[in-house]
């Protein structure tokens, strides 16, 4: 969200506020949430991010050598100070150019393996800001 403050020729010194989206949610397929997905310990990751569900049930950023990419993270998570949960999405569609990617993982590697849990991505949506 935005908040500016400038002349306004109806009210001098008005403050308004204006929404812009992130552009992450790419289309009208049902979104799948899950809001109690646990991240270990050490952790911070943006919305966004690709995620793979570790072995102990806890969630990461998916890597090319890591467990299979299977969720996409609702909101920011700081697991700095110790483990935390928060929102994962588990099915819709996402703009591939607001997904964030760990170094080692290609967007299409992460399309492919997303796709077999009803998660597409769509490459063509500008993810540039709006202005």
């Amino acid at each position: 969200m935005t908040t500016t403050t400038s002349d306004n020729p109806f009210m001098p010194g008005m403050v308004s506020e204006s929404y812009v989206p992130d552009q992450l949610i790419a289309g009208d397929f049902k979104l799948v949430t899950e809001g109690q997905a646990k991240f270990p310990a050490g952790l911070h990751l943006r919305r966004g991010t690709v995620l793979a569900q570790q072995a102990d049930g806890t969630y990461a950023a998916a890597t090319s050598s890591g467990a299979t990419a299977n969720a996409i993270l609702a909101d920011d998570v700081d697991s700095t100070a110790g483990s935390v949960t928060g929102g994962v999405y588990l099915t819709g569609e996402f703009n591939g150019r607001a997904l964030v990617l760990d170094a080692s993982l290609t967007l299409a590697a992460a399309t492919t393996a997303l796709r077999a849990f009803a998660i597409f991505v769509r490459p063509a949506v500008s993810a540039t800001d709006p202005k």
